[in-house]
């Protein structure tokens, strides 16, 4: 065997840490979900890292090893947040189709994300907790959500497949409606994610007006 082969085939003391990193970066997750969860249903305010550790069964110095602060545990939830939303859209849209299929997609990916727990802690506990750096960061990935949407309804007007409209103003309120399903969503509720997504899609694109049907 060459010596670059061997150089290759990391050591057992590399493989060791290695398996450690990824249990940390698995536990350090968890805290972050547990959290996540909690600030959903309690408030960001009325969760303590004591209430977090609770649930974790862990002590709060345990605790520490993973985040420095609740300010920190908030910050990389709603990041999480974003960064799914934004990859889940950029994925759809590099799955083709026309623009109308496109937005559709990105519709459905955003209404989901914000029925798991990272996109709810997004829209139920926001930024306006962090510090205006994080604040100010975090704004602009969230209008990189906003111009996505504007440019695939600029795009459908243009191919003919959207009534002709402010793309800006409806690309907020796309935004706006899918964003509050993060408000009122319940795990225990009568509709799925998916189902929820289906009736928000069918509501934002097509409306709620009777059409007389063409003769």
């Amino acid at each position: 065997m060459s010596n670059s082969t061997e150089s290759s085939i990391p050591s057992l003391s590399q493989q060791r840490r290695s398996a450690r990193e990824l249990n940390r970066l698995a536990k350090r997750q968890a805290v972050l979900s547990t959290a996540a969860q909690m600030f959903n249903e309690r408030g960001f305010h009325a969760t303590s890292l004591d209430d977090v550790a609770a649930r974790l069964g862990v002590s709060k110095p345990t605790l520490y090893y993973y985040v420095k602060s609740k300010d920190q545990i908030l910050l990389e939830c709603v990041q999480q947040g974003l960064e799914m939303t934004l990859e889940g859209i950029e994925v759809s849209r590099r799955a083709g189709g026309s623009a109308l299929d496109q937005l559709e997609a990105c519709m459905r990916v955003y209404a989901r994300i914000v029925t798991m727990d990272f996109g709810m802690c997004l829209i139920r506990v926001g930024d306006e907790q962090l510090p205006p750096d994080s604040r100010k960061a975090l704004r602009r990935m969230k209008a990189q959500i906003d111009l996505a949407f504007r440019r695939l309804v600029e795009a459908g007007v243009q191919q003919g497949l959207l009534a002709p409209c402010d793309p800006k103003m409806v690309a907020f309120m796309i935004g706006g409606a899918l964003s509050w399903i993060g408000r009122w969503y319940d795990r225990g509720g009568a509709y799925d994610p998916d189902e929820i997504a289906d009736h928000a899609i069918a509501t934002l694109l097509q409306g709620v007006l009777l059409r007389e049907p063409k003769t």
